[in-house]
């Protein structure tokens, strides 16, 4: 496992995300709550960029069709039909810095 630096705490203020390329694999950042969570940034069903869409306390919707995740376990809550999971990643804070392990 890598270590990737994000940015810092005040880069991704509450209720905000982010997303980075680490390790060959696009992943979303997130602050909810004032905790951090790392999933998968590419939505399983048509690879929409989910970072572009809104997120609703730990829900996050993809900008394209509207399937709903919950972004603190990369599972999905809610589509029409079976989607695959985005994934998690472990987050670490550090004298203000944020980073993901992938």
């Amino acid at each position: 496992m890598a270590k990737v630096v994000v940015g810092k705490t005040s880069d991704i203020p509450e209720g905000k995300m982010t997303h980075v390329t680490a390790g060959g694999q696009e992943v979303l950042i997130a602050n909810v709550g004032g905790n951090y969570y790392a999933t998968g940034n590419i939505c399983t069903h048509a690879g929409a960029e989910l970072h572009e869409g809104e997120l609703s306390g730990g829900e996050l919707i993809c900008p394209w069709h509207g399937s709903k995740w919950d972004v603190t376990t990369g599972d999905l809550r809610w589509f029409p039909q079976k989607l695959k999971p985005l994934g998690s990643f472990k987050v670490i804070i550090e004298n203000e810095t944020v980073y993901v392990e992938v």
